[in-house]
């Protein structure tokens, strides 16, 4: 077990690192989630839980990934932890981009910037800019992505941060796809310099960007040495991700048969389609079958080359109409996890209510009044009773009674929106209900809420209770009173008081002591008999 300050440690390693293992990486954190549930440090949890959904996002499971973030999401939105809302706008954006859904991608990526603050990490400012700057070429405005990968890269060079090489490789990339072949190559050529000034060894993904920037250019002979040393560096072991071969000898054949070398690019292709059969690497497979044909043309196989070209559009549309199919079905499980968690918030809510007024329960108050005993600001609470609201039950009916309730309900809310808009009011049970005024002095409450009570004495209650008077009593406790700062003593103080404006004849409000211990309040014109 691990104190604290370690464990945020630890995820503040995993968070600003990159990570080649995503299940060992979930297995990693689900151990953190368990002793940040044992420390009861919330915030480490939901730490916790966001780097699973991370890595769940990259091993492919989407839609757990996104159920999981919600949590994450409105955990940090209820407690105002901006850096963790910032981290969690950008695994949004990942997820959207798994999906292909440019537009969704880029509005959380600019919100994973527009978050960040003094407490982001050096890492965040540089990547969460990167990634935008990636999600920008995405959606097709390179010329705004070019703006946020010079912003990034001026921070990774102040900073010394070994994430420039990342940066590097992404923006040689996104350069190489749109066109600009020669700037790709000064990128990639700056991307080399830096790993040897960081005594860095290129990983074979970035190699893998150089060599087909290279190809881009014509380069093949050197093409094939980068990635001859990809699949060297990939076959050492310290990067798993097996599936990456695949496309690495791919990007071999390609330099091969630029180079004119028919027989090396046939065994390199074939090794590439032996891969994506093992593992059933459908996308990777139909860029093989675009490369056999460009390999047959070349070779002058030409009847080969219609024949594959014709294969590899049956196997392209088939691929998309795959992809669609399971972005449709990761789309309809988002949709129904949040769903699921809407109609969750729609009964814990429902639960918390009264149903027959529509305010808050004792559930509720429970929930929420002992945070706000606690807090610095004064409180004052109101318990309020209907007077002789038996005879209303009975001299009419219960129904009538309901109407009445409902009635006092929307006077009490009303009333209290009024004077205090961060309070709230609660049916308590019966004819029985709670106000709560946080920032509000007793000497205050007291004025307020005998508006409040004048205000239901002097309603037009013709309609429903014919010539019954409907008034009621209240009872006023300030969280000052009470030495220990409980829910139970400071709603007995209001109850001891409410019983004092009961006694005293009702229809008033009864508040704190005088200093020779008799209640002290405000009594109607008209009180009931």
């Amino acid at each position: 077990m691990i104190a604290a300050e370690a464990l945020a440690a630890a995820l503040l390693d995993v968070e600003d690192q990159r990570s080649w293992d995503a299940r060992a990486e979930i297995a990693r954190a689900l151990d953190f989630e368990r002793e940040a549930q044992r420390l009861g440090d919330d915030l480490l949890v939901a730490r916790a839980r966001l780097h699973q959904a991370n890595m769940r996002m990259r091993s492919g499971d989407i839609a757990g990934a996104a159920e999981q973030i919600w949590q994450v999401y409105e955990w940090a939105t209820d407690h105002g932890a901006r850096t963790l809302l910032s981290r969690t706008h950008l695994v949004w954006s990942y997820i959207h981009q798994h999906l292909g859904d440019a537009e969704q991608a880029l509005e959380h990526a600019v919100l994973a910037v527009e978050l960040l603050d003094d407490d982001a990490t050096t890492h965040m400012q540089i990547w969460h800019r990167t990634k935008l700057a990636d999600c920008l070429w995405a959606a097709g405005s390179m010329d705004a992505a070019r703006i946020r990968y010079e912003q990034a890269e001026e921070l990774a060079v102040q900073a010394g941060s070994p994430v420039l090489l990342c940066l590097l490789n992404n923006r040689a990339y996104t350069e190489y796809d749109t066109g600009n072949q020669h700037f790709a190559e000064e990128v990639a050529e700056r991307l080399q310099c830096l790993a040897v000034d960081f005594d860095i060894e290129l990983e074979p993904e970035y190699l893998d960007t150089i060599g087909a920037i290279q190809i881009g250019n014509g380069r093949f002979e050197a093409a094939e040495e980068t990635m001859r040393l990809c699949i060297q560096r990939h076959a050492s072991g310290k990067y798993d991700d097996a599936d990456a071969l695949g496309g690495y000898l791919l990007t071999l054949a390609q330099a091969q048969r630029g180079m004119g070398a028919y027989e090396r690019a046939q065994q390199s292709l074939d090794s590439s389609r032996e891969l994506c059969l093992e593992r059933e690497l459908g996308e990777l497979l139909v860029r093989v079958h675009q490369e056999q044909a460009e390999l047959y043309g070349a070779r002058g196989m030409y009847a080969e080359a219609f024949a594959m070209h014709k294969e590899f559009f049956a196997a392209y549309q088939n691929l998309h109409s795959l992809q669609r199919e399971a972005r449709a079905r990761t789309r309809q499980a988002m949709f129904e996890t949040t769903e699921a968690r809407q109609e969750a918030e729609l009964f814990r809510e429902q639960a918390r209510r009264d149903p027959l007024t529509g305010l808050h329960n004792r559930r509720y108050v429970d929930e929420r009044l002992p945070g706000m005993i606690d807090g610095e600001s004064p409180l004052t609470v109101a318990l309020v009773d209907l007077d002789h609201f038996k005879q209303i039950n009975d001299r009419l009916s219960h129904d009538t009674g309901d109407q009445v309730l409902v009635r006092v309900a929307e006077l009490l809310e009303s009333g209290l929106d009024e004077v205090c808009p961060d309070g709230f009011a609660a049916r308590m049970g019966g004819e029985e209900f709670l106000l709560v005024l946080p920032g509000t002095s007793v000497a205050r409450a007291t004025v307020l809420l005998d508006d409040i009570r004048r205000a239901i004495g002097g309603h037009d209650w013709r309609g429903i209770t014919r010539n019954l008077p409907v008034t009621v009593s209240i009872g006023v406790a300030g969280s000052g009173e009470v030495p220990s700062r409980t829910q139970s003593a400071l709603l007995s103080t209001a109850d001891s008081y409410l019983y004092a404006a009961k006694h005293a004849g009702r229809d008033r409000v009864v508040s704190a002591a005088d200093h020779h211990g008799g209640p002290r309040g405000y009594a109607g014109h008209a009180s009931a008999a």
